[in-house]
């Protein structure tokens, strides 16, 4: 027996990440009605507490021409510097350059350049240093080293952000129910149904409308979903992370030496944090986990660039980016959020398929905005621009 839990809702959001705390932040900013549901027992227990840690514009999207992706993350990116200054700081990130390295010099200043007018007037700015000044920082490898590339970005405690996300979201009246499975979905002329599994049994609301921000689990809510949303399985691509012992004072971009990509060395908890890998999963979303290969793979990446750093591994993590399904190699996929509707005209659904954590917020205006046709008139309650974040 299901039991009706309220009256009908505004919003629906599936999922507790921080695309789902985006979507829940500015609903409820907007003066509506939502209900977030999130099958664990607790937030950001997925790929939102598995990401490389950074709120950046993403410096390797220029080679890609994704420039309206790199401009909206970094407004967005200093944004949060001011809203949740406790969250989110300053990195000094430092980019090597050797003889062997794919990207010249030139290529590097000027996307560098680049980076810099987009991030607005005297921020982000970055500066050369030559060879003898490269040579003198710690640890890094001293042969055929031509130069090191300085330049600003934000890092972030992931995991923590979405909490603080949610706790704003609560503030401004949504509701949160975790441990709730969603098991059906009937969608009706005027609004929705939903079914959903907690410890005590089966329980039923409405609402107007729903945003499916269920990361890797997306296409398994659709499923539910009767009519059936026409939407292809997304590829989900895994990227695995080290958390190493000794710990590093600034931030590497570093060249993987194997195929080019780009790997990050970060500092985190005092200790470092190494990665990320892109290996295309097939598997069960909740048994992800750091590959043997992948492990060796990063770990050769800091021989290569700090031989004499330690190797010892005192924490590994996977998560899974979800990417529309493509032809192709993963590492140049782009990374802009798309959004799938059961209609074209004032859907009742959006899924989210993808995005970065840096424009979380971007992402949950976008939806509120697509669903606004369905959803009723409502005063705003305030501007999740002005919201300041602070840790729960």
């Amino acid at each position: 027996m299901s039991a009706m839990t309220s009256d009908p809702w505004d919003l629906l959001v599936i999922g507790a990440g921080i695309n789902g705390a985006g979507v829940a932040q500015a609903a409820a900013a907007a003066g509506y009605r939502v209900l977030l549901l999130e099958k664990n027992a607790e937030p950001a227990r997925e790929t939102s507490s598995r990401s490389s840690k950074l709120i950046h514009g993403g410096l390797r999207y220029l080679e890609s021409f994704e420039i309206p992706l790199v401009y909206e993350s970094l407004r967005e990116r200093e944004l949060l510097l001011k809203l949740a200054p406790r969250l989110v700081q300053r990195q000094t990130f430092n980019i090597p350059i050797y003889e062997t390295t794919r990207r010249r010099q030139w290529e590097l200043y000027a996307g560098l350049s680049l980076y810099a007018l987009m991030s607005g007037p005297w921020r982000n700015r970055f500066r050369r240093l030559g060879r003898k000044q490269a040579a003198s920082l710690p640890g890094i490898e001293k042969r055929g080293l031509k130069a090191v590339f300085q330049y600003q970005d934000a890092q972030t405690d992931d995991a923590a952000l979405t909490r603080a996300v949610l706790k704003s979201a609560r503030e401004l009246g949504a509701e949160i129910r975790y441990g709730a499975r969603v098991t059906g979905i009937d969608l009706k002329e005027r609004g929705l149904r939903l079914e959903y599994e907690t410890g005590s049994g089966i329980e039923t609301v409405e609402a107007a409308c729903m945003a499916n921000a269920a990361g890797p689990w997306v296409h398994a809510v659709n499923q539910h979903m009767h009519p059936p949303l026409d939407m292809a399985e997304p590829d989900l691509v895994q990227g695995a992370h080290l958390v190493l012992d000794e710990p590093v004072e600034q931030a590497w971009y570093l060249e993987a030496p194997q195929d080019g990509r780009a790997v990050f060395l970060l500092p985190w908890k005092n200790h470092a944090l190494l990665g990320t890998t892109e290996t295309l999963y097939r598997g069960d979303p909740a048994q992800v986990h750091c590959l043997p290969q992948e492990r060796e793979y990063l770990l050769q990446v800091q021989h290569h660039y700090f031989p004499g750093r330690s190797e010892r591994v005192i924490d590994e993590m996977a998560g899974l980016r979800v990417l529309p399904r493509a032809e192709g190699g993963l590492f140049h996929r782009s990374r802009e959020t798309v959004y799938v509707t059961d209609s074209g005209k004032a859907p009742r659904v959006v899924t989210i398929v993808g995005g970065k954590l840096t424009v979380y917020r971007k992402t949950g205006e976008t939806v509120v905005r697509m669903l606004s046709g369905r959803l009723p008139k409502r005063r705003p309650v305030a501007d999740t621009a002005c919201l300041p974040l602070t840790p729960d």
